[in-house]
């Protein structure tokens, strides 16, 4: 039987397929929520331990320690899945595979050498803590990064800062959006060392959620994904101990440098939640346009011109969104790679707005095709979500610029920057 995640991925090896079972295995619960979840603008307490039981928490882990060892593909298909059932939680889910990166790619440096020996003990550590936590200890992560603070020369802008004091640092800042908040066992919280006017000074470090100087900056309340727990935290003299930070001056950016894409690396898996709430919508648009009938004539509603004008708009939609999304998953996953990073990068600029718009637009006519009724229903709930996709991360129109500026001026936009107090 066919799954969820093939309608994204359709040449799935055996091990992605097993994989894909296990997401499989979770959706019926997870899809039972969404309603509620959106509904009542919180996080489902309960698929914390569903997901960490079933192992997904560590998909992307190796098996070495403890993970599934999955890949971006796995991610991709799982966030398509799970969006397909309940958005929010889909976004919930791939930010706690975010976390991952903080290992996975502290790995890929270490290899690479680029690290001294004096370094990769403390680097080593680290990334074992992040990698065993999710595989063999099942943990949630919530990736704390974004800020409100904006500049014109970086995408992410820090201003939390880090000041070393006795036995380890105290964090001081405001994390605006954090995807987890309030749910996640563990938060990975990135920050400038203090005095350090540049990107080498971002450091990251565990955060106990429950700890002193760590307290929630506000309800998540938003037009869509209503249920991810993104109101972010305030952090006043939170102390972080030496054994739980990687301060390292310069080790973020070298890490970072290991992705094949940009930021760190699983950016797109993100926007393929988005594609699969756009799935959903059309397919419970085309099953009221079968069922449905005129009361005159017994025809399925969706005969009518109108709603097959509709529905064509809604497959060229759903099919580019697919489209671009296994193209930008080849260019990231493939070995060798086909373009450079510059490339691939731009690339994910221009995916991420495509697929985000398409969704939207299928939203939008799969609620004119239900007509009045669908604004009480799912039909409107899936307007919601995916109106989170046009801004989420950048919109499209930000998306276009970055492309024109790469291909006119031959350089992406600073990934980090460093806000001043």
């Amino acid at each position: 039987m066919p799954l969820t995640a093939e309608i994204l991925l359709e040449d799935m090896n055996e091990a992605e397929r097993r994989r894909a079972q296990v997401v499989e295995s979770v959706l019926p619960q997870v899809r039972e929520a969404a309603r509620e979840v959106d509904a009542n603008a919180q996080f489902h307490m309960p698929h914390v331990q569903l997901f960490s039981e079933s192992g997904l928490l560590g998909l992307i882990i190796p098996e070495v320690y403890g993970g599934l060892g999955g890949g971006l593909r796995d991610l991709a298909a799982a966030c398509f899945a799970l969006g397909s059932a309940c958005p929010s939680t889909a976004l919930a889910f791939f930010f706690h595979c975010s976390a991952a990166s903080r290992g996975l790619l502290a790995v890929e440096a270490l290899e690479e050498g680029l690290f001294t020996e004096a370094e990769a003990p403390q680097v080593a550590h680290f990334a074992e803590q992040v990698l065993h936590s999710m595989g063999r200890d099942g943990k949630w992560f919530a990736n704390f990064a974004s800020e409100s603070v904006k500049s014109e020369k970086a995408a992410v802008t820090i201003s939390t800062t880090a000041r070393k004091v006795d036995g380890g640092y105290l964090l001081n800042g405001v994390k605006s959006f954090g995807t987890g908040t309030g749910i996640a066992d563990v938060y990975l919280v990135t920050a400038s060392l203090e005095g350090v006017e540049t990107a080498e000074g971002l450091c990251t470090f565990f955060v106990d959620p429950n700890g002193q100087g760590v307290k929630p900056r506000a309800p998540w309340d938003a037009i869509g994904m209503r249920g991810t727990s993104s109101g972010g935290i305030v952090l006043e003299d939170c102390f972080v101990s030496d054994a739980n930070a990687l301060a390292i001056p310069g080790a973020f950016t070298r890490c970072m440098q290991m992705s094949r894409g940009s930021f760190v690396g699983n950016q797109m898996a993100a926007v393929c939640g988005y594609a699969g709430a756009g799935y959903s919508a059309y397919r419970h648009a085309i099953t009221n346009l079968t069922e449905k009938k005129f009361a005159d004539t017994g025809k399925p509603i969706g005969t009518a011109p109108y709603q097959q004008e509709l529905i064509g708009k809604m497959l060229v939609d759903l099919e580019t969104s697919l489209m671009w999304l296994r193209r930008q998953l080849q260019l990231e996953t493939s070995e060798p790679p086909l373009k450079p990073k510059n490339e691939v990068v731009k690339q994910w600029r221009l995916c991420k707005g495509v697929v985000a718009e398409c969704g939207f637009n299928i939203a939008v006519n799969a609620l004119k095709a239900s007509g009045t009724s669908g604004t009480m229903g799912d039909p409107a709930r899936y307007l919601r979500e995916l109106t989170m996709g046009v801004v989420q991360a950048f919109p499209a129109e930000r998306g276009r610029l970055m492309a024109a500026q790469m291909e006119i001026e031959g350089a992406e936009q600073s990934l980090f920057g460093v806000g001043s107090k």
